[in-house]
């Protein structure tokens, strides 16, 4: 038996849109909500949210269940936390701050068994081989696994088409917000220069063939990102949906009884 299908792997090879959101809340209750909600793929994030391996797992297994995706950010690409999110059960990886082709070659070694890859051999303990159950997984797995590189400031932009270069990357992620702040634009990723680089990132990715991915709540950044061929596109944040919401229900609720 091979290992599982990565549906969102070949969705973004075909080009085929991808509608993605953002989970920062880090708990299972709201993965679950959100993978019923409709979209294609979710992000768990534990580079600027309070997630752990076990709180990731319990994520991993209620989306797992729904038609949506599971595509996870380590906090840094080292070797070590690769290793285990792939054993997690991980397919998809977002590498955050990846700055070199060589940084890009080291992400997708990692990711790979020997003897082309580092990858340590554990899989009869993973969640990722069924425990086991799986018995072709150290010969299939690769094939399934999903590997983006986010390139988020200068020295990434740099560097794209050198990262664009590794065989193994399967797509390339431009982040706004930290580009700007390196740009000399903290706090205002809607500024022309920064949304200028943030489109020609994307035209040079199409072009080299790889999938392009962004996250932007800018409804007009989404749209023209589409336009050039980004296809996996995430438009909003578990985080940022909640407190806007439950701010606007207290703000409501009291000018209703108060009349303030």
């Amino acid at each position: 038996m091979p290992a599982p299908h990565n549906p969102f792997k070949s969705a973004i090879a075909n080009g085929d849109l991808q509608l993605g959101c953002w989970l920062g809340l880090a708990d299972p209750y709201i993965a679950e909500i959100s993978a019923g909600a409709g979209f294609d793929w979710l992000l768990i994030d534990s580079e600027h949210a309070p997630n752990d391996l076990r709180s990731i797992v319990a994520q991993l297994q209620v989306i797992a269940a729904r038609n949506s995706h599971a595509v996870v950010r380590p906090p840094i690409g080292e070797t070590w936390i690769i290793k285990q999110l792939l054993d997690a059960g991980a397919q998809s990886l977002l590498i955050p701050m990846v700055e070199s082709g060589e940084q890009a070659q080291e992400l997708v070694d990692a990711i790979t068994y020997p003897p082309h890859g580092v990858r340590g051999v554990g899989s009869a303990l993973a969640r990722a081989s069924d425990f086991a159950a799986i018995g072709d997984y150290l010969t299939t797995a690769r094939e399934q696994i999903c590997l983006l590189a986010q390139v988020e400031n200068q020295k990434g932009i740099d560097a794209l088409d050198d990262i664009l270069a590794v065989d193994g990357v399967n797509g390339v992620f431009v982040g706004p917000s930290d580009l700007a702040a390196d740009m000399g634009f903290i706090g205002k990723p809607g500024q022309s220069e920064v949304q200028d680089a943030v489109l020609d990132a994307v035209d040079r990715i199409v072009a080299a063939g790889k999938a392009a991915g962004i996250l932007t709540l800018d409804k007009e950044l989404q749209a023209e990102c589409f336009k050039r061929g980004a296809r996996f596109i995430a438009t909003d944040i578990d985080v940022t949906l909640f407190a806007r919401g439950i701010r606007a229900s207290c703000a409501a609720s009291r000018a209703h009884l108060t009349n303030k």
